[in-house]
């Protein structure tokens, strides 16, 4: 019995331990996107600054194109959109992971002290 408990727990371990690497990548990936936000948000901050006698550049491979200032402002506009929609979508997949890892946790919890008491009993027995 206790040897059935012990890989069924293992199983489990493995399950939980896949869990935090999800929740460490998602982690990871809502950085980088909070990165992107700072980026954009100081582009924008400067594009206010600009009037209509500046000239805009846009780096489109390794050449600057002439780009208007309005559908600068509108493609800055929307990449913080988009930008904001992805850290809410991952911020909502980290709590899920979180709480998807509780239980786990639980769950080992309970199969860890299934497992003592199956030893217990079974070093009880041989005695």
């Amino acid at each position: 019995m206790a040897e059935q408990i012990q890989k069924k727990l293992q199983s489990e371990l493995e399950k939980y331990q896949q869990l935090q690497k999800d929740l460490s990548k998602t982690v990871t990936s809502r950085q980088k996107l909070e990165a992107q936000l700072t980026e954009n948000n100081i582009v924008k901050e400067e594009l206010e600054l600009l009037d209509a006698t500046n000239t805009i550049f846009k780096l489109i491979g390794p050449v600057l194109v002439k780009q208007d200032m309005e559908e600068a402002k509108a493609t800055v506009g929307k990449r913080l959109d988009y930008i904001a929609g992805e850290i809410k979508r991952y911020e909502q997949q980290m709590q899920e992971l979180e709480r998807r890892a509780e239980q786990q946790r639980e769950l080992l919890g309970r199969l860890q002290q299934d497992f003592q008491r199956a030893q217990g009993k079974a070093a009880s027995g041989k005695t």
